[in-house]
């Protein structure tokens, strides 16, 4: 005895074929794999090394780099004003670095409590 779709012909009229192309079909509890990107205020290309490569002499550690720009890229995102004059290419992890480069926003060290 076989259990599965070809031995019961139910399962195959109950079943939901999730698709990325229809989302309406999926399941409310389905996330798409595929999810519209964020609207941005600073729509631009992705960063640009040469900024990376300044900002890190600046910020050796990379973790520490990565979330310093992660935070400003939030804050920007979610209304704040950029600190420096932009363009219109510049993306927000762009305008970020450029923050960083020019002494806009530093890092402070707190001591542990």
């Amino acid at each position: 005895m076989t259990i599965g779709p070809a031995s019961n012909p139910e399962i195959l009229s109950h079943s939901i074929v999730l698709s990325e192309t229809n989302p309406s079909k999926l399941p409310e509890n389905v996330i798409p794999f595929e999810q519209a990107k964020p609207n941005s205020r600073f729509p631009g290309s992705p960063m640009k090394s040469d900024l990376l490569d300044k900002a890190s002499e600046i910020v050796p550690d990379p973790l520490v780099l990565v979330n310093l720009v992660s935070q400003r890229v939030k804050q920007l995102n979610s209304g704040r004003s950029p600190l420096i004059a932009t363009r219109p290419s510049m993306g927000v992890a762009d305008i970020a670095l450029q923050e960083i480069i020019e002494g806009k926003i530093k890092l402070i060290h707190r001591e542990a409590p």
